[in-house]
């Protein structure tokens, strides 16, 4: 039998899948607080130049002799006093402004962040987008690497592997005392990140049947959105990055427990020929399933999924090369917009904890819709829908910057939380799209390739959210969001360029994939209702081979 007929006689989500399914799911929560976690411990809290003359000065005035001291030490600005200069007075009094090499700051809202800890700021601004940056290039290599490396050793011992350095960088990260070392131990928390959900995420689904993949691919993200509200109540209780950091990779300990808890991926065990302890997986599943499975389980067909094609031949007609370039163009900028918002929280106006908090609520939504939509409205116009309306509240951010004063801060940041809304539902329902045009010959390697852009988008999104420390001035907290904006209704206009899937049977081969397009019918008949077998389900994409969700 073929695998997934396997998976029918097992049952598509029984008590054992189910139970598998909520465990690879957890990694996720600590995940999510990993990845965001800059938007706490990389804030900058508002800071200036230290008094030269006085060893004991604090951000706060301390009487009027200390306010006079401070304006004739230190530059004044529109924004209050430099936080990168001070002045040096000569023998004649004359004074010149030169740069300061220690800072003060404002301890009301955080006790310490990295960032306050090593004066990361003024010239050492942009260590900030790169330390950002850094943790998704672990992730990029993390995945090739790691991907790698499970397939030979096998999914579980990666997995160990993975928890292990996961474990030991997230902690070894709250003891960093200068960049290099922050920047190391944060690529490699990156990394190892990757590898737990790749290999956690491909265990736990290869065994849900087809009928519930699409769901149980979607519910994954809001155990995501729960790690998010987790952050938000951890960095409000605690104001320490380095209490912080440590209390958002501790619990990482308890997976370790997997290595008891999940199996060995049955799929990888039948393809280095380990059949009888792939068989003892399945019928333990069956058992605990309550189902009875036929004598003989395996034979040479089981993991045969037909013939082979390499993926330079997506680009050999200018109809599947405007796909393809379409859908990673989607994917990287689906994934730049969304870590883009959520590491860009710390520079809107008001509250960073209650923005971050509605900006989580308004992801939760976006799953909770795409979930109830992407089987009634389709996926193409639910995707374009969410990039569009994402992409054009992001751009609605220059009119109260531009138009209105201070009083209106919040219009800019109720426009960025629906762009939040909008990033996510995108992020969502690209996996579901792109794995359904791709032809059945390559979606592997066409989602693997699509996951790399996207991981490429994620690697340029620290640098626009900090835009605006560059440029200063009104549009400071405009310009990223404009950005953002604009590649997001670029992006969504051109999906509109793509085929819908709902309800079609899909392309196996090429040359199915030359024919599959939005008015074109083919001798396969790919519209549901012209279908000549109608008892046979109709051919849905289930996101199994997505082996890596948000990282």
């Amino acid at each position: 039998m073929k695998f997934d007929d396997i998976l029918e006689h097992l049952g598509d989500f029984g008590p054992y899948q189910k139970r598998l399914y909520l465990l690879v799911c957890l990694p996720s929560i600590i995940i999510a607080c990993q990845v965001l976690l800059p938007v706490f411990i990389l804030d900058i809290p508002a800071h200036r130049c230290a008094v030269p003359s006085l060893s004991n000065d604090t951000y706060a005035i301390q009487g009027t002799w200390h306010q006079d001291l401070i304006n004739q030490s230190i530059p004044s600005s529109k924004d209050g006093w430099s936080k990168c200069n001070v002045y040096s007075y000569n023998k004649d009094g004359n004074r010149t402004e030169v740069g300061c090499n220690k800072w003060v700051y404002d301890r009301s809202q955080y006790e310490s962040t990295f960032i306050s800890e090593v004066d990361m700021i003024c010239d050492r601004a942009f260590y900030r987008s790169l330390a950002n940056m850094i943790l998704f290039g672990g992730n990029l290599v993390g995945a090739l690497g790691l991907g790698l490396v499970s397939d030979i050793i096998g999914r579980k011992k990666t997995l160990l592997i993975s928890i292990v350095l996961w474990t030991g960088t997230g902690i070894g990260t709250a003891f960093s005392t200068d960049f290099i070392s922050f920047a190391t131990l944060r690529f490699f928390t990156g990394l190892a990140m990757s590898g737990i959900f790749m290999t956690s995420f491909v265990i736990g689904l290869e065994l849900v049947g087809p009928s519930k993949r699409t769901i149980a691919g979607m519910v994954i993200m809001v155990f995501w959105a729960i790690g998010l509200f987790v952050l938000t109540i951890c960095a409000y209780l605690i104001r320490n990055w380095k209490t912080l950091t440590l209390v958002t990779s501790v619990p990482a300990i308890f997976f370790l427990s997997y290595w008891w808890l999940i199996p060995e991926s049955a799929r990888w065990l039948l393809s280095k020929g380990r059949n009888e302890e792939a068989e003892e997986i399945i019928r333990k599943a069956a058992k605990v399933n309550n189902t009875e499975l036929p004598p003989k389980l395996f034979d040479k067909s089981t993991l045969d999924d037909g013939p082979k094609a390499k993926i330079w031949q997506l680009f050999t007609t200018p109809s599947l090369l405007f796909r393809t370039l379409i859908i990673f163009f989607n994917w990287f900028v689906v994934s730049m917009v969304y870590y883009g918002l959520g590491l860009n929280v710390s520079n809107l106006s008001g509250d960073s904890y209650l923005n971050f908090t509605i900006a989580n609520i308004a992801e939760t939504v976006s799953y909770a819709l795409c979930i109830l939509l992407l089987d009634r409205l389709g996926r193409k116009v639910l995707h374009c829908s969410a990039m569009l309306l994402g992409g054009i509240a992001c751009l609605a951010t220059m009119f109260p910057v531009i138009y209105g004063d201070k009083s209106h801060e919040w219009l800019t940041t109720t426009l960025s939380m629906i762009g939040k809304l909008g990033a996510s539902g995108a992020f969502a329902i690209i996996y579901v799209f792109a794995g359904e045009l791709f032809p059945t010959i390559l979606r592997n390697s066409a989602l693997g390739a699509s996951s790399t852009c996207a991981r490429v988008g994620g690697m340029i999104s620290p640098y626009i959210a900090d835009l605006g420390l560059l440029v200063g001035g009104e549009l400071k907290t405009a310009l990223p969001l404009i950005v953002f904006g604009s590649a997001s209704v670029a992006a969504g206009l051109l999906s509109l360029f793509l085929p819908e899937t709902l309800n079609r049977k899909l392309p196996d081969t090429i040359d199915d994939a030359k024919q599959f397009t939005s008015g074109k019918k083919s001798g396969r008949d790919y519209e549901l209702n012209q279908s000549n077998d109608d008892d046979k389900p109709l051919e849905k994409y289930t996101p199994a081979t997505i082996s890596d969700g948000k990282v």
